[in-house]
């Protein structure tokens, strides 16, 4: 307990590097660097109060909790990017934690759990990675029309804001349909969660979120502020920024608790903490930044580059099928992480 305690201390100690890098240097890459390891670090605390504070109402509950607040630091850094113009990084950083937790953390998880099976794979209940993988493929059926029409030209490409915010409402009805259900019925499907030593007592976990939420506030805005100057020193695109740099950064809890979760043994949280943020992102992270952009002057819709069509639509399929038998060896998971790695290739050389 003493030794987390230290971290969490070292961790808010970074953040407050970056806000005085961010104010009295002139140091662009190195604030950019140390805000996002600390962006990092901050979300790994929110998992700390998140499951501490999970653990007192059960495993459905602290899937959904973990996921949800898991995602702050990565909705800060969205809503600064589209304050200060930058839509390319705002709807590449959403997209990127999609493909990170769905391919990258998914598939490590896989491996994780299929090492501690006795017979090298890992199994989970079905209900709830077929229930996300509905939520995901109606995201990503939005997605891939609306890109379609704008690519063809059709009449409805010039209405793409109108039908965005249709369809993030829709989205977001459906998401709140589904999590009612799951959380009220869903219980049963998940082994209760293990009460464990380290967990906070209630009162100090939730000050810690309260305090990792304001830091990654701060932290976020630091971070978008010096990306300009930075990404053009490191010679980076702003797309490979959003859609790997700050898509883990952002996501370090669910890259954490997902992996260490299978690695446990304990494949269906573990399945539950990764999928539940997969499904949330599609369904409820992205529409409602579509509109809480309504508020600024650059807007986010769904129409996205046709690679990132392509790659969501091949994702979600890929998901489906590894996942939707209950059971997945090692290589299903390498493949996942494979998937990952030739998507970021690409935009790294775009």
């Amino acid at each position: 307990m003493t030794r987390r305690w230290i971290l969490i201390s070292a961790i808010y100690g970074l953040a407050a590097v970056a806000g005085v890098l961010h104010y009295a240097a002139d140091q662009a890459v190195a604030t950019f660097v140390v805000a996002g390891v600390a962006l990092a670090g901050l979300a790994w605390i929110v998992g700390v109060g998140t499951e501490s504070v999970g653990s007192r109402f059960g495993p459905a509950v602290t899937g959904v909790l973990q996921s949800t607040l898991g995602n702050l630091p990565e909705l800060f850094v969205v809503l600064f990017a589209l304050s200060a113009g930058e839509v390319v990084v705002a709807q590449t950083s959403i997209l990127g934690s999609l493909f990170a937790n769905a391919l990258l953390v998914l598939g490590l998880s896989i491996v994780a759990g299929a090492a501690r099976s006795e017979d090298k794979c890992m199994r989970f209940h079905l209900r709830l990675p077929n229930d996300t993988s509905t939520l995901l493929l109606v995201a990503v059926f939005l997605i891939v029309l609306v890109g379609l029409s704008n690519q063809s030209g059709d009449p409805a490409s010039k209405h793409a804001l109108a039908i965005s915010v249709i369809g993030a409402v829709l989205l977001l009805s459906v998401y709140a349909i589904w999590l009612w259900a799951y959380l009220r019925g869903r219980e049963t499907d998940l082994p209760p969660i293990e009460k464990e030593e380290h967990h906070l007592a209630f009162a100090p976990a939730i000050a810690l979120l309260a305090a990792a939420g304001v830091g990654a506030a701060l932290v976020s805005d630091w971070f978008v502020a010096e990306l300009d100057p930075a990404v053009e020193q490191l010679g980076i695109s702003k797309a490979f920024t959003g859609l790997v740099i700050v898509a883990i950064a952002g996501n370090a809890v669910e890259n954490l608790v997902g992996i260490t979760l299978a690695a446990k043994g304990q494949a269906d949280l573990a399945v539950s903490v990764i999928k539940n943020s997969v499904s949330q992102i599609a369904v409820f992270l992205f529409p409602t930044l579509v509109l809480l952009s309504l508020l600024f002057e650059d807007r986010l819709t769904f129409v996205v580059n046709p690679l990132y069509i392509g790659a969501l639509a091949i994702m979600a399929i890929a998901v489906w099928q590894i996942t939707g038998d209950g059971e997945a060896p090692a290589f299903e998971g390498w493949a996942l992480v494979a998937l990952y790695l030739i998507l970021a290739s690409i935009v790294w050389f775009e």
